[in-house]
């Protein structure tokens, strides 16, 4: 079994994340290939600094905007976002694979509440009149959704959106608008067959999909596996037993880490480059909550030894931080925490905290380069920044 030091390890995760040295992710093309890297980019509506997945985005991709996003996903469609790692974005040509995820949500238990006449209704609507909203489809009465209580209007609309009969035509805010799926994505797309003939195929491509996703991954639980039958201990430790037999999974010894970690063999000829790279550019980042480089917690405070937490579900009495704040990386290490908020009113990025990781002192050169990360994510919201 290869032996790599930890420093060795982290090296690479940075390296194939995209976050060490020069950034290799470039504009349009840029989001797709890190898409295709990563599998999938986590979505959450939750927007106090910016969304995870625009977070995400903007700390790989060098001329990552904000129209540039939206046009990926509502104008060229080349990225559509439904479920994988929960909800998700992801490129259209993975639609297919994900077949068996959008079937699961048809036999949802809630899901009966839609009935077969109020699904062929709206359909039959959205198909005459054009893309509709909860409020302009206009079904009276309520049911009992996921969270809570919710009008029959919003609940057809997503039961359809989970099936994949219905895609999100466009978003203002947290408000969407569906359409068609065959208006949205072609239809060899949406014909497509599952490439997976059963349980255990579809369980190999996703647990490959989240090593590759992260770079490197032991076969222990985690939110990596959100979404996939690798959540549960049986069905992981047998794909990676299969994957590793037909050699798709490279077995890892990291110093200090008891655990056998695994590299996708695709990414071997990633490993080697990154251990020939030489010193790095200095670089500074803000990690998003849902970002694939943190998928896996334990793995981070194994190899970088920083302990993260999201603490929007926390109590509030019971937060050390806030409740969205922001792993620091630079160049290459994970150095501190901040919680920046966006005052639109105002047009400013606020900072509401700063904590730095005990030994770390807060030179001038640190916050320059805190102050350069914190002044991109202030102009990808169009807002100012006063420099720390």
């Amino acid at each position: 079994m290869r032996a790599l030091t930890k420093a060795q390890a982290a090296r690479f995760l940075l390296h194939h994340q995209g976050l060490l040295g020069r950034p290799r992710f470039t504009g349009r093309q840029g989001v797709l290939d890190f898409a295709a890297q990563a599998g999938c980019v986590q979505y959450d509506p939750v927007d106090i600094c910016g969304r995870s997945a625009e977070i995400t985005c903007l700390s790989r991709v060098a001329g990552f905007t904000a129209p540039l996003f939206a046009d990926l996903l509502y104008g060229s469609r080349e990225l559509v976002d439904h479920f994988d790692k929960n909800l998700a974005i992801y490129r259209r040509e993975d639609w297919p694979h994900l077949r068996h995820y959008r079937l699961a949500w048809a036999g949802a238990n809630r899901a009966r509440q839609v009935t077969p006449a109020i699904r062929a209704q709206v359909l039959a609507h959205i198909r005459d009149q054009g893309p509709q909203d909860a409020a302009s489809l206009g079904l009276a009465g309520r049911v009992d959704w996921y969270w809570a209580a919710t009008s029959l209007s919003r609940a057809a609309l997503e039961q359809l959106y989970n099936e994949g009969q219905l895609l999100i035509h466009s978003k203002k805010g947290t408000l969407k608008t569906y359409d068609l799926a065959e208006r949205c994505l072609p239809m060899h797309i949406l014909d497509a067959p599952d490439p997976h003939p059963d349980e255990d195929a579809q369980t190999d491509w996703h647990v490959l999909r989240r090593v590759r996703g992260v770079g490197l991954l032991w076969n222990r639980a985690s939110d990596a596996w959100l979404g996939t039958r690798a959540w549960y201990a049986g069905p992981r430790r047998q794909a990676f037993d299969r994957l590793t037999a037909r050699g798709a999974l490279l077995p890892l010894r990291v110093e200090g880490i008891r655990d056998t970690l695994y590299l996708a063999v695709a990414d071997e000829a990633a490993l080697e480059a990154s251990l020939a790279l030489g010193e790095a550019a200095p670089r500074c980042e803000l990690i998003a909550p849902l970002d694939s480089f943190l998928w896996d917690r334990r793995l981070i405070q194994a190899l970088f030894g920083f302990s993260y937490t999201w603490e929007i579900y926390t109590k509030p009495d019971k937060r050390i931080y806030g409740p969205y704040v922001l792993p620091i990386l630079m160049d290459g290490q994970l150095v501190g925490r901040v919680e920046p908020v966006l005052d639109r009113a105002a047009g400013r990025l606020r900072l509401r905290g700063l904590w730095w990781e005990e030994g770390v002192a807060p030179t001038r050169g640190r916050q320059r380069a805190l102050n350069g990360a914190l002044s991109r994510l202030a102009a990808y919201h169009g807002a100012s920044f006063e420099a720390l």
